[in-house]
Parts: structure tokens; C-alpha cells; sequence
């Protein structure tokens, strides 16, 4: 709920060069591509079961064999060398590696993260880890979940165990990615797994996410070799009101509170704020929260990831009125907002991606100089970017996506301008290196750089990733 100044002094026609040592790189998820979801003793998480049942991923669709990246990673890893990517951000599977999400770890679980390691090094690849992107074991889940705080020991663990296997060979590192998902989609609105519908589990679940990534971190902190460097991955909201009326501030304040600063008052400030507290106070009176639990969410960071696809325009509704709620979180007959049920969600005017979501690049600004103000002495990165297309071969197999390259042009464009206005920013990991099972959407909606045929598996690079490419080697962005 920010200002962004405005990008007059720049020249359009000339390229923009980013810092040296700025890492260029591409993203993925471990249940969206790697497949093998039986092999060398993986057992399910909740994704596993969620997708498996009947109505919740569109077509039917299964992560059982993805993109076959368990098998491939090899010639995976030989395309990103080839597209001259720096960086490679890969989430860990909780289940492949400790599959009942207790004890001793899997040998062969992370023998394959090893393998994958190894190869990008030998590429020249920088690897960056993802602890925790939503695929909770089932076992866990069975448990209690995230609601439960016995989950949180159970994250510090897991990663202690990813650590001791990776630390000598991985710098990077992201406790969670996207928070905000796996407690309000997973446990709100349900759309994601586990699939509850209960509002105040999702806040329960929230706030152990927050106490397990401040307890990973000190785990991780006791593993890791110095140097090592710890981020998380949010996704925060650039919130903004459709009017400036008292009613449409207050329903952004509100989102704010719970898109944004559920997590970045503990991880960031050490505190839940008392507008937040308010807010939900008909819903539970937080008692789940223990004494010491904020502070210490509150763990020293050497970086904040930022995941930024579009801006959210709520406004009020008044009393007997049904909101409008197009967030572009996927729909379904439960809200993901608790406390926020007098809150409309719109869709502004404009050019959209295949998933409905606005193109408004200012948003990613605006989040990344908030951060910078916030936490000014820790660097950002741009942990995932991109938009879904449909994309089609032309008459010689060729995958053109010119909405594609306009969409991250643009919003590198944002990321340069934020970086001119003070913010460290060190990186940006395009979503994503191949397309794949986009979670409840299944196979329907394509983020990658590169097309993955699904029959066959074969990869082909689109347009983007040749002129992405081209980018990550030089550092310049072309003009416009």
C-alpha cells in the first residue's frame, strides 16, 4: 500500500544493466516435476492424496509422473546450461527424504538431491534449495498438520537432516516458499492440500509455519558451514484499495494483515500486530501462540525472497451483500480471508495471463521496496516471476510466446527500477524452468521457458528462453 515513483529518467531505448554478480535463474517444485512418486522409498505427502481425489485437480491430473525429473535431471540440468541460466532453485521432497516425516533420513531420497547438486556444480549451476514447497508428508498431515505445533519440530528436523546431507555442496537456502498458501489455501479455502475448510485452522497452521521456519533457521544455523546464506520465499500482496474511501483503506488494511503481515510482522519485527489480532478475534483468540513463539520466527536473514505475479484491488461491501472475491487464488465456495468477509476481490481493467491474473508490473516495485525499507540491511531476490500462456507450435514445432517476453521484460524493467530507488536486490528466478503440474489447475496452465510435451516428455525451448537466455549471459535487458 505504497507509492512508486515514477520511471521518467530512464531511457527506453537503451538496454539496462544489472549489478555484477546478479544471479539470473529459473524455478521449480519437487511434486510439480520430478515424478517417481513410489521410488527408492518416497511415500506420499498431502499433494499426493489431494490430487488423487476425485474433483480436485482439474482433469484428473496427478503429479505421478509430472515431468519425469527424477529420471532426466541429468539432460535437465544439460538444457539449463545450454540456456546459460546461473542459478537453480529446486525445492527438496519432505517424503523422499524423511518419508514418514520423523526420524532418521532416507539415504536414497537424498542421494538423488546429491546427484542433482553435483551436476549443476559440474555445470556451472549456483543450486538454491527450497526446504518446504508444500508437500507436507502425509503421515504429518495425518497428525495434525500444520495446525498442529508439533509440525514446526518436525520442519527444524527435516531440514537439520537436508543440511547435514547438502551443506558442503548448496549456499542457497529457503526455509518456505509461499506460506501464505499452504496455511490459507491448504486449511482456509481448501482449494489446495490437505483440502480443510476451516478458518481457524488455517490462522493455527500460519502461525506454526512462522515458528517452523524460525526453528529451521536455527537448525540450519548449527548445520551449515559459514557462508552459508538463509532466505524465505513469501509471496506477498501489493494490496491496493479500488477507491480511496475510508471503507476500501480499511479492506486493504485488512488484507494486508493477512496476506502480508501474518508473516512479516514475526519473521521480520517479532510480533503479530494488534490490528491483525483484532480482526480475526471473533474467529479465535490466539492462544496457540506460546510466549517467545514471534520472536523467535524472528531469525537473522541473509535474504527475502519475493514471489510477485500480480497486484490484489479489494474494496468494501456492505452488510447482505455477497463480495466479489476474485483473487485469483483458485475460487472454491470457502474463503482463504478469515475475518475478511465484507472484503470484494477485483480484477482491474487490461491485458491478463491464461490465468486470469492482471498484468501490473508496479506491484512488483512497490512489494520490493517495501521489503527494502523493512529489512533494509537484507538483500532480496526474485524467487519466482512469470505468467502462463497458451502456448502452440507453429508449422515447424517452434514455440513463439511474444505475451511471454513482454510480460518478464516489463517486470524486469520493475525490478531495475526498484533496484535504481535503493533496493538490494541480488537475483531473479524466472517461474518456470519447464512447464508442469500447476497444482489444482493440473497440466492446463503453462508457466515454463521451456514446453514440455507431456506424452512423450520431450523439451523444447520457447522463444523466451532463447531471448531470457540471452539476458542471463550478458546482464543487460534490451530495450523495449
Amino acid at each position: 500500500m505504497t507509492s512508486v515513483q515514477a520511471d521518467t529518467a530512464v531511457d527506453t531505448t537503451a538496454p539496462l544493466r544489472f549489478p555484477a554478480g546478479f544471479l539470473w535463474g529459473a524455478s521449480t517444485a519437487a511434486y510439480q516435476i520430478e515424478g517417481a512418486v513410489r521410488e527408492d522409498g518416497r511415500t506420499p505427502s498431502i499433494w499426493d492424496t489431494f490430487s488423487h481425489t476425485p474433483g480436485k485437480v482439474a482433469g484428473g491430473d496427478t503429479g505421478d509422473v509430472a515431468c519425469e525429473h527424477y529420471r532426466r535431471y541429468r539432460d535437465d540440468v544439460a538444457l539449463m546450461a545450454e540456456l546459460g541460466l546461473g542459478a537453480y532453485r529446486f525445492s527438496v521432497s519432505w517424503s523422499r527424504v524423511q518419508p514418514t516425516g520423523r526420524g532418521p533420513a532416507s539415504q536414497r531420497g537424498l542421494d538423488f538431491y546429491r546427484a542433482l547438486t553435483d551436476e549443476l556444480l559440474a555445470a556451472g549451476i549456483t543450486p538454491a534449495v527450497t526446504l518446504y514447497h508444500w508437500d507436507l508428508p502425509q503421515e504429518l498431515e495425518d497428525a495434525g498438520g500444520w495446525p498442529a505445533r508439533q509440525t514446526a519440530y518436525r520442519f527444524a528436523e527435516y531440514a537439520q537432516l537436508v543440511a547435514e546431507a547438502l551443506g558442503d555442496r548448496v549456499e542457497l537456502w529457503t526455509t518456505l516458499n509461499e506460506p501464505w498458501c499452504s496455511a490459507f489455501l491448504g486449511y482456509g479455502s481448501g482449494v489446495h492440500a490437505p483440502g480443510r475448510t476451516d478458518p481457524v485452522a488455517a490462522l493455527r497452521a500460519a502461525h506454526h509455519l512462522n515458528l517452523g521456519h524460525g526453528l529451521a533457521v536455527q537448525a540450519l544455523r548449527t548445520a551449515l558451514p559459514e557462508g552459508a546464506r538463509i532466505s524465505v520465499s513469501l509471496n506477498p500482496a501489493a494490496v491496493r484499495p479500488r477507491t480511496e474511501s475510508p471503507a476500501d483503506r480499511d479492506a486493504a488494511r485488512r488484507i494486508d494483515a493477512l496476506a502480508n503481515r501474518v508473516f512479516t510482522g514475526p519473521m521480520l519485527h517479532g510480533r503479530y500486530d494488534e490490528d491483525l489480532l483484532a480482526d480475526t478475534a471473533h474467529l479465535t483468540d490466539w492462544a496457540f501462540v506460546q510466549d517467545g513463539d514471534a520472536a523467535l520466527a524472528r531469525q537473522p536473514l541473509d535474504g527475502i525472497g519475493v514471489n510477485y505475479y500480480t497486484p490484489s484491488v479489494v474494496s468494501a461491501v456492505p452488510e447482505g451483500t455477497v463480495p466479489e472475491r476474485n483473487d485469483g487464488h483458485g475460487g472454491g465456495e470457502h474463503s482463504p480471508w478469515p475475518g475478511a468477509d465484507r472484503v470484494a476481490f477485483h480484477q482491474p481493467p487490461g491485458n491478463r495471463t491464461a490465468m486470469g491474473w492482471s498484468i501490473d508490473p508496479s506491484g512488483l516495485t512497490e512489494l520490493l521496496l517495501r521489503f527494502h525499507r523493512e529489512a533494509p540491511a537484507t538483500p532480496l531476490y526474485v524467487t519466482e516471476n512469470g505468467a502462463s500462456y497458451p502456448d502452440a507450435p507453429d508449422a515447424d514445432g517452434r514455440f513463439h510466446d511474444p505475451q511471454r517476453i513482454d510480460y518478464v521484460h516489463r517486470h524486469l524493467r520493475a525490478v531495475h527500477r526498484a533496484i535504481r530507488q535503493g533496493a538490494d536486490v541480488r537475483g531473479y528466478f524466472m517461474w518456470s524452468l519447464m512447464d508442469n503440474f500447476e497444482w489444482a489447475w493440473g497440466y492446463d496452465k503453462r508457466f515454463g521457458l521451456v514446453h514440455v510435451d507431456y506424452e512423450t516428455q520431450r523439451r523444447t525451448p520457447k522463444s523466451s528462453a532463447h531471448w531470457y537466455s540471452s539476458i542471463a549471459r550478458t546482464g543487460e535487458l534490451p530495450p523495449e
